[in-house]
């Protein structure tokens, strides 16, 4: 059970980022109100895609490498929060997005925040 409650974030994580990655790399319209034109715009999305794909191998390898824990534990939090903040950023300077996003930023906050208190407990 111990493993389980130190690890969930991760869990969640992995298994949100990996489908949303490859939405943002192969179809993008499926989230957002965008027809990608040119070759640069489908680049900048599968860029995202593999840093989702990327950060999604490091919490894996943390998941089951104790050693690597630590390392993925905080990338969680700052990858979170980072995309919280975003959110949160835009929400100001833009307005309010859809309810898919406003649950995103609350689902990034949550598993940001759970994961920094989790790392702030093992130590």
């Amino acid at each position: 059970m111990k493993n389980i409650k130190k690890n969930i974030s991760l869990i969640i994580s992995v298994f949100i980022a990996v489908p949303i990655g490859i939405i943002y790399g192969s179809q993008p319209n499926l989230l957002f109100d965008i027809q990608l034109q040119t070759i640069d715009e489908h680049n900048v999305f599968k860029a995202i895609m593999g840093l989702y794909f990327g950060f999604s191998l490091l919490w894996i390898l943390g998941i089951f490498k104790n050693n690597l824990w630590q390392v993925a534990i905080i990338s969680n939090f700052i990858f979170m929060l980072g995309l919280a903040f975003g959110r949160i950023t835009s929400l100001i300077f833009d307005g309010i997005p859809s309810l898919l996003f406003v649950l995103g930023t609350l689902g990034e906050l949550i598993l940001g925040f759970y994961s920094f208190w989790i790392w702030k407990k093992q130590l």
